[in-house]
């Protein structure tokens, strides 16, 4: 395999999770500074859970030497979505604040000292400022996010900011029945706005986000049933 050629696995979520935690372990060793480590893919494929039980599992090793970066911080705004017109599409790319994210990210990677980032509430369905903070001994950043590898602007400017770029994916009936689950787990909306939302927002993020995938490091496909 040359060195600009994919990796592609189907692996079970624990096999991914070892399997990511050795490349992380092994990155670490080979570079002296910050490194990180971008998993994407579509809305329901496992990202978040995967990303934060990396971090727990290299943290094991070392405390505290890992961090979680999630992306979902830099949603727009409620109040400013409103302000557009645009609340119906939150979750699209372009209700994302997508160059203030690169930046963040490019701090992160130079900072020596503490950061604070935001995090976003399914429960109020907002941004909320301060969620959490990168402690200057975190040297691996777990960056997890749906848009890491769009090559459009501001999107492209992340994937040169990755030390590894990492494609997440299930099947995209799998991910329709997870969406389901999880925006009535909220109680916020009724199942028939939760269903529109989904078929009209979410699934075509998932396909537009899929397109992306040949730009990753490595792809692995979950081998889930559910």
């Amino acid at each position: 395999m040359n060195d600009n050629e994919q990796l592609a696995l189907s692996l079970t979520p624990e096999a991914a999770l070892t399997y990511l935690t050795e490349r992380a372990v092994a990155l670490l060793a080979a570079h002296a500074g910050r490194v990180a480590i971008g998993l994407t893919g579509g809305p329901g494929v496992g990202k978040s859970t995967l990303a934060t039980q990396l971090v727990d599992r290299v943290n094991a090793t070392q405390p505290g030497i890992a961090a979680y970066v999630p992306m979902d911080g830099f949603h727009m705004l409620h109040a400013k979505l409103e302000q557009l017109g645009t609340v119906k599409d939150k979750g699209a790319p372009h209700t994302f604040e997508g160059a203030a994210f690169a930046s963040f990210l490019a701090t992160l990677k130079a900072a020596t000292g503490p950061v604070h980032g935001p995090g976003y509430s399914r429960k109020i369905e907002d941004v909320v400022q301060n969620a959490f903070i990168i402690r200057s001994e975190a040297r691996l950043l777990v960056v997890e996010g749906n848009y890491l590898l769009l090559a459009n602007s501001p999107w492209w400017q992340i994937k040169p900011l990755l030390d590894l770029s990492v494609f997440i994916d299930v099947p995209r009936e799998l991910v329709r029945a997870r969406l389901m689950h999880r925006h009535a787990e909220e109680g916020l909306f009724s199942e028939e706005r939760n269903r529109e939302h989904i078929e009209r927002v979410d699934l075509a993020n998932y396909d537009l986000i899929h397109r992306s995938r040949p730009r990753a490091d490595l792809a692995i496909d979950l081998v889930v049933e559910r």
